[in-house]
C-alpha cells in the first residue's frame, strides 16, 4: 500500500464534489494485503481437534479454545491464511475480531421495580433477586463500594488474567462496570432493581472501555460454566449483522438457559445503526428511554428560525444547568483558539484533543460551560477522563450553527418521560430483518454507583442494566419461567411508547417500555415475541408460526384484532382461539401483498390479541422487495479525538466483498494511492484510524470510495481537501 508523508500539523476537511466530474478507473488492489496478520474467530460445524488445525495451516497459531459457547477457536496469523481456512467444508464461520466497547433513583420504581418488592415469591421472600446469579460483563467493579460489597460474589478478569475483576485506575480510570452493576444490584443509599441478586464479574473491557470479540467470548464462555441465570452486556460494536461470533455465544447461552440482556447502541437516531451483540436474535437487546426528568434544550438561532435542540451532558462532567450566556467559538479546544471565552459558553468542534483536553482547556481560559459539537451528522454521547469545575456537553453540528449565529444560548429544562432517546441505536437488523431492540428501558440521567461515590451516566449502557435487574426479579419470582418465556414477559406487557407528537416504529422502541408489575403478572406467552415475515421477490405471501402458551390454572379465550386496513395489505389471523390450563397452540400468522400498491420498503406495527381486559402486544416488521437500503453510505473523514490521527466512518448495510477509499489529484485526476482497501468487509459501520503519516500531502483530492457485494458495486465520490493546520497558536 503507498504511504502519504505529511506534517504533523495538517488537518482534513470533506466537501461535496461535482457529479460532472470525470470518470475514473480504480486500480489493482494493494499487493501485500493477505500478509497482513490478524485475530479471527473459527467456529465449525462439528467438533475439530486443535491440532489437525496447527498441521494443516502451520501460519496460525490458536490463541483461545471455547468450549461451551461456540464449538471453535480464537485464531492468529497471516489473512491469506485465514482465507484458506474459511473455505475448508467443516468451516461455519471465519470473522476477524472486532473492538467492543462500555458505552436510578426515579428509574427504577417508574418502571415498577419499587412496588414489585412488595410481592412475595413462591418460597414466601420479597422480590429482591434473592438467590439469582447475574454475570456482568464489563470493565469490572468497585466491590469495595458500600451499596454493592454484599452483592459482589466473585468473577475473573480476562484482561489482566487474574480472579480480581476490580475497575482499572492509574491514567486511565474505568467506572462503567460499577455504574451498571449499581443499576442491577445496589444496596445502600440506593437500591438497584435487584439489590439483593448476587453478582458475578467478568473483566473484559481494559483501561479506556476497549476490549476484543476473544475476551468477550471467554467471558461468555466461562458465564456458561459458572452457571449464571442472567447475563447483562453494556457493551457493543457498530456492526449491524445476525451472525457474528458473539451473537451465536449468547444464542447459544439462552439455549442453555441463560438470560441474555444486551445494550443495542449509542449510534442513533437513524436507522440500521443498533450493533453486535444487540442483534443477537435470542438476547433481549435494549434501548434507552427517558425515565422523568428535567431535560435541558438549547433555544437557538434568529428570528423565526429559533429552534429547540438537545443537550447531553458528558459522563463525568456536572449536569447541565438552566443557562443564559453569550457564546464564543472555540475552534477545537486548543489555547489559543480560547481567548475570548471567559465569562462565556465555548462552542467547540469534535476531534483533534480528547473531551477532557477540550474541557480543561476552555476551564483555564475562563469559559462558563463548554458544548462539544459533532464533526459528522447527529449528536454522539462523550465523557471525560477527570471531574471539570464546568459543566460540558455534545450537541450536534446544526446545533452549534444555530448558537454561533445568535452568539447567544439559552437554556430552557423540559420535564419528559417515556421518550426514546435520540442517542439509541435503532434497527432492524440486517440481512434477516429482525425487530432490534426488543425493548426500551430508562438510560438518560442514570444516577448509579461509580468507584468511590455514585455519578449520573447516559446511553443503553445503562438501559441494560434496568432490564437484566427485572429478569432477576422475574426469576427469582418464577424459577421455572426460562430465558424466552422471561423475554416474552417484558416484551408482551410493555408499554408501547408514543402520542400525538412523536410515534415511534417497532424497529425503535421494540415492544416498547418494560413494566415489571405487569411483567410479574403475566401467564400467557408468545413465541417469538416478534416477527419479521420475509416476502420474497417470486412471492406475493408470507407465513409464519407463533406459538401461545397458557400458563394459568383456568381457560383461556382470545381474539386477534386486525391491523389498521392499508391499500395492499391482506392478514389472515386465527381471529378467536382458546388455550385449556397449561396448553400451548401453534398459530399461523399469513400476510398477502399486491406489490404494485404498495411502497418499497420497511413496514411495521403491532398485531393486538385480548384475553378480557389483558392486551398482548405482537410487534411485527415486512420489507416490501429489498428494503432500499443503499451498499454505502455516510463517509465521513475527520481529525480523530487525539492528536496525529485522523478517523474515518463509512457505513455497509449489507457488507462488502470488497471495499477501497482511492484517492486522485483533483486536477490531472492521477491515482495517488488508497486510503484504505479491505475483502470481506463486515456490516455495519466501518470506523478507523488513520495516522497522519498515511494521508497524502496538502492539497486537493478526489476521493472514490467504493463497495462491491455480488455483481453490484455502488461508489460515493468526494473532494477532500489537506490543508495546513490552521490551528497553530499564534
Amino acid at each position: 500500500m503507498k504511504l502519504f508523508m505529511i506534517s504533523a500539523m495538517a488537518i482534513l476537511t470533506v466537501i461535496s464534489f461535482s457529479a460532472a466530474s470525470a470518470e475514473v478507473k480504480i486500480p489493482d488492489r494493494p499487493a501485500r494485503y493477505g500478509d497482513e496478520r490478524v485475530i479471527a474467530i473459527a467456529v465449525f460445524k462439528k467438533n475439530r481437534d486443535g491440532k489437525t488445525i496447527v498441521n494443516k495451516h502451520p501460519a496460525l497459531r490458536i490463541r483461545e479454545v471455547y468450549t461451551h459457547a461456540i464449538n471453535g477457536y480464537s485464531l492468529e496469523g497471516p489473512r491469506k491464511e485465514m482465507e484458506a481456512l474459511r473455505m475448508e467444508a467443516d468451516i461455519e464461520q471465519v470473522s476477524e475480531c472486532n473492538v467492543y466497547e462500555a458505552e436510578i433513583n426515579e428509574s427504577v420504581p417508574f418502571i415498577g421495580g419499587g412496588k414489585a418488592r412488595g410481592y412475595f415469591s413462591s418460597k414466601n421472600e420479597r422480590l429482591t433477586g434473592r438467590g439469582v446469579r447475574v454475570g456482568i460483563i464489563d470493565t469490572g467493579i468497585d466491590y469495595h463500594h458500600l451499596a454493592l460489597k454484599a452483592s459482589f460474589k466473585g468473577g475473573y478478569d480476562f484482561v489482566d488474567k487474574d480472579a480480581d475483576p476490580k475497575e482499572a485506575g492509574g491514567r486511565q480510570p474505568t467506572i462503567h462496570g460499577t455504574h451498571v452493576a449499581g443499576i442491577i444490584a445496589a444496596d445502600g443509599r440506593m437500591k438497584g432493581m435487584a439489590p439483593e441478586a448476587e453478582i458475578y464479574v467478568y473483566r473484559v473491557l481494559g483501561p479506556g472501555g476497549s476490549g476484543n470479540t476473544e475476551l468477550v467470548l471467554k467471558a461468555i464462555d466461562k458465564a456458561i460454566e459458572d452457571k449464571m441465570d442472567i447475563l447483562n452486556l453494556s457493551l457493543g460494536n457498530s456492526v449491524n449483522g445476525p451472525d457474528l461470533p458473539i451473537n451465536m455465544a449468547l444464542d447459544r447461552a439462552v439455549e442453555l438457559g441463560i438470560t441474555a440482556v444486551a445494550s443495542s447502541g449509542n449510534s442513533g437516531p437513524g436507522m440500521w445503526t443498533v450493533g453486535s451483540p444487540g442483534t443477537s436474535s435470542r438476547a433481549i437487546s435494549t434501548g434507552a428511554s427517558t425515565p422523568p426528568l428535567k431535560v435541558p434544550y438549547l433555544l437557538a438561532g434568529l428570528g423565526q428560525s429559533k429552534k429547540e435542540y438537545p443537550v447531553a451532558a458528558l459522563m463525568g462532567s456536572k449536569s447541565w444547568p438552566a443557562l443564559s450566556a453569550s457564546a464564543a467559538y472555540g475552534g477545537i479546544g486548543r489555547p489559543g483558539e480560547l481567548r475570548h471565552v471567559r465569562g462565556k459558553a465555548a462552542i467547540i468542534k469534535r476531534g483533534g484533543l480528547s473531551f477532557t483536553e477540550k474541557v480543561r482547556n476552555a476551564e483555564k481560559a475562563g469559559a462558563a460551560a463548554v458544548l462539544i459539537y459533532n464533526n459528522t451528522r447527529g449528536q454522539f454521547l462523550g465523557k471525560l477522563e477527570k471531574a471539570a469545575g464546568i459543566p460540558a456537553a455534545s450537541i450536534s453540528r446544526e446545533a452549534a450553527d444555530a448558537v454561533l449565529r445568535s452568539s447567544y444560548i439559552k437554556t430552557i429544562m423540559k420535564t419528559e418521560k417515556d421518550r426514546v432517546a435520540e442517542f439509541s441505536s435503532r434497527g432492524p437488523v440486517t440481512v434477516n430483518w429482525q425487530i432490534k431492540p426488543d425493548i426500551v428501558a430508562p438510560g438518560v440521567d442514570i444516577h448509579s454507583t461509580v468507584p468511590g461515590g455514585y455519578l449520573s451516566l447516559n446511553g443503553t449502557s445503562m438501559a441494560a442494566p434496568h432490564v437484566t435487574g427485572a429478569c432477576a426479579i422475574l426469576k427469582q419470582a418464577h424459577p421455572d419461567w426460562g430465558p424466552d418465556t422471561i423475554k416474552s414477559a417484558l416484551m408482551s406487557t410493555a408499554r408501547i411508547l408514543g402520542d400525538g407528537r412523536r410515534t415511534y416504529h417497532t424497529y425503535e422502541q421494540g415492544a416498547g417500555r418494560i413494566q415489571l408489575e405487569q411483567a410479574l403478572k403475566a401467564d400467557t406467552f408468545l413465541y417469538p415475541s416478534s416477527i419479521s415475515l420475509e416476502i420474497k421477490k417470486a412471492a406475493r405471501r408470507s407465513r409464519v408460526w407463533i406459538e401461545a402458551e397458557n400458563t394459568s390454572k383456568t381457560e383461556k379465550h382470545y381474539r386477534f384484532s386486525l391491523p389498521k386496513r392499508e391499500e395492499g395489505v391482506y392478514w389472515k389471523l386465527p381471529l378467536a382461539f382458546t388455550l385449556k390450563e397449561g396448553e400451548k397452540k401453534r398459530l399461523p400468522i399469513e400476510l398477502s401483498l399486491d406489490r404494485n400498491k404498495m411502497k418499497p420498503g420497511v413496514h411495521d406495527g403491532y398485531l393486538t390479541i385480548h384475553e378480557n381486559a389483558n392486551i398482548l402486544s405482537l410487534p411485527y416488521l415486512y420489507a416490501v422487495k429489498e428494503p432500499d437500503y443503499p451498499r454505502l453510505a455516510g463517509f465521513q473523514f475527520v481529525p480523530a479525538d487525539s492528536e496525529g490521527a485522523y478517523r474515518y466512518e463509512l457505513y455497509l448495510p449489507g457488507g462488502a466483498d470488497e471495499m477501497g477509499i482511492a484517492l486522485y489529484e483533483k486536477q490531472s485526476l492521477r491515482f495517488a494511492g488508497f486510503l484504505d482497501w479491505a475483502q470481506n468487509a463486515h456490516r455495519g459501520l466501518v470506523r478507523k484510524q488513520i495516522k497522519e503519516e498515511n494521508v497524502p500531502p496538502p492539497g486537493s483530492y478526489k476521493a472514490v470510495i467504493f463497495a462491491r457485494k455480488g455483481k453490484k458495486e455502488d461508489r460515493l465520490e468526494t473532494e477532500i481537501k489537506i490543508l495546513e493546520n490552521t490551528y497553530k497558536q499564534k
